[in-house]
């Protein structure tokens, strides 16, 4: 099975908001560095200092913060927008030492996880550039300069550095969401493959373990008379020895049939099985009751089953052969009876161990359930597994 895992794209979002910043912070240093020598700047001894603690505060602000504190981020943020809004009088002529103080507001609102702190360095870098432009035309009257409107917005791009950490931050939660999401798949499907594990390991200690006992302890009889010069019976003992043997196979290939047979629904489950022993099936139920059996529970009716038409099979052959299935509100009962032998029983055959019915017995008493077998009026055979549903 493939599994298919989507995740959000990021990959865009980190470009857009993570490379467009730097970008812009270098360009904005590039181009005030070859516009200055060939314009006019208002009070160079003051601004040259200025550009150059700004430029380094520029990319200060693209280098990760995680290791500071939420109070010093704030208070690198406000130097930051500060040295920005008081260059933007100085450096008026420059087309790109504006960007300064705008990049600083969309840093803030990107980097500080307080809204409220960054539309506060925000609003402080708006008041700082309106009143550095009005004082700047205070002093220098006859020098162009921006408009102190013009200058109260370089706080705005603070509302698209917030936009900018909300949808990363989403598609973050959306990538852990995705991640646990699958982590949890994972853990599911380990727990059906220990739970399947467990079923098998049940399977295999029910059908194999009890047989192999079985046979062990008549060969270590056999041995036993043997030693003793009771050959005849020893030989006997061997050949019960065989037989039980011979049900080990028969019980182990139901075992793995009935393990392949979960993928279907009980009802059609068993009447595959009663036509594979020609018998026959009903279904009875009220209407509404009829419906989905636990696993264990489908599990355990189906070996039934297969258990008691194969032991009608060789203790009654020639005998007619019935299977019916009730559905309660409460359980679910599963009945298989066999009419008296036509035929004689065939050698080899006759004998069972009767490790069937108690290891049926178990399982329907670990589930809550009876399991009861028992002779019929006519001459024949009755098994009876009710569990709770």
């Amino acid at each position: 099975m493939t599994e298919t895992h989507q995740r959000p794209p990021a990959g865009a979002l980190y470009f857009r908001d993570e490379l467009i910043r730097p970008f812009l912070a270098i360009a904005a240093i590039a181009g005030t560095i070859a516009q200055w020598p060939s314009t006019h700047i208002l009070y160079p001894a003051v601004a040259l200092p200025l550009f150059i603690v700004l430029s380094l505060a520029t990319i200060g602000g693209l280098l990760p913060w995680t290791r500071l504190g939420e109070r010093p981020q704030i208070a690198l943020m406000s130097v930051y927008i500060l040295l920005g809004s008081l260059l933007l009088p100085f450096a008026h002529e420059t087309t790109t030492a504006a960007l300064f103080p705008y990049l600083a507001a969309s840093t803030a609102g990107a980097r500080l996880a307080s809204r409220r702190a960054a539309i506060g360095v925000a609003v402080f870098g708006s008041v700082v550039a309106g009143t550095a432009v009005l004082v700047a035309d205070a002093f220098a009257p006859h020098e162009s300069q921006w408009p102190w409107w013009v200058s109260l917005t370089v706080g705005l791009p603070v509302l698209v550095g917030i936009s900018g950490r909300d949808r990363l931050d989403a598609v973050r939660s959306a990538q852990r969401a995705a991640e646990e999401a699958r982590r949890a798949t994972e853990s599911e499907a380990r727990e059906a493959a220990l739970l399947e594990r467990g079923r098998i390991a049940r399977e295999i200690h029910d059908v194999l373990g009890h047989s192999l006992s079985g046979i062990a302890m008549q060969l270590d009889m056999a041995d036993a008379l043997r030693e003793g010069g009771r050959d005849e019976e020893a030989a006997a003992v061997i050949r019960r020895a065989r037989a039980l043997a011979v049900d080990s196979i028969s019980e182990t290939r139901r075992a793995v049939h009935a393990l392949r047979e979960d993928t279907l629904p009980l009802p059609e489950t068993l009447r595959r099985i009663a036509e594979r022993n020609a018998a026959g099936f009903t279904i009875a139920g009220e209407v509404g009751e009829v419906g989905e059996v636990g696993a264990e529970a489908t599990h355990t009716l189906v070996r039934a089953a297969q258990e008691a038409l194969t032991n009608a099979a060789k203790h009654a052959p020639g005998a007619s052969r019935d299977m019916r299935l009730a559905f309660t509100a409460e359980h679910v009962t599963l009945t298989v009876r066999n009419g008296p032998p036509t035929e004689a029983p065939r050698t080899g055959l006759a004998g069972g161990t009767g490790v069937g019915l108690v290891g049926m017995g178990e399982r329907a008493a670990l589930l809550g359930g009876t399991l009861q077998a028992e002779p019929t009026r006519e001459g024949g055979w009755k098994v009876e597994l009710e569990l709770p549903r």
